[in-house]
């Protein structure tokens, strides 16, 4: 089981397309959501991007940064994105999209992940809230992001 099961959900006025394709480009992300630093490819898949590798790195509002590979395992267009992460974070995250009629779009995003970092496995009895805060504020970036890219509005209905 994973240490941490994060979910956020936006609520976005724009069409499930537009949506799909910002998420469905991460090497993008870094333009247009703060505390993505870099994403780099490192393994094409297939014609439908099963099997992509990406290389994230996030920087947070603590001082730290966060490394981590992303491979993906799921693609269903304008539907569904999935990977499983490995590096500084291990698990799973997954986005669901969901038309919610034209022109607005449910996004939820579950990641349910686990620290391989030794300092944050031993500081996380005391830093767990600070670790899920974090999260949030991230997420909180991204839909800010998305919105300013698209120029739409955006409301983050969930967080953690």
């Amino acid at each position: 089981m994973a240490a941490y099961e994060f979910v956020t959900i936006w609520r976005v006025s724009a069409p499930i397309e537009k949506i799909f394709t910002e998420l469905i480009h991460p090497e993008a992300w870094p333009t247009w959501w703060k505390g993505v630093e870099k994403v780099v490819q490192l393994q094409k898949g297939d014609a439908n991007g099963i099997g992509n590798v990406q290389r994230y790195t996030w920087k947070s509002k603590l001082p730290y940064r966060l490394t981590f590979d992303m491979k993906s395992t799921r693609v269903e267009p304008y539907g569904l994105l999935a990977g499983e992460a490995s590096g500084e974070l291990a698990g799973t995250g997954v986005w669901h999209l969901t038309s919610e009629g034209p022109g607005t779009t449910l996004v939820r995003y579950d990641w349910q992940v686990d620290t391989t970092k030794a300092w944050m496995r031993v500081l996380e009895p005391v830093a767990r809230p600070f670790f899920a805060s974090n999260h949030d504020i991230i997420m909180g970036w991204g839909a800010e992001g998305l919105a300013r890219r698209l120029g739409v509005n955006v409301e983050q209905i969930r967080k953690s």
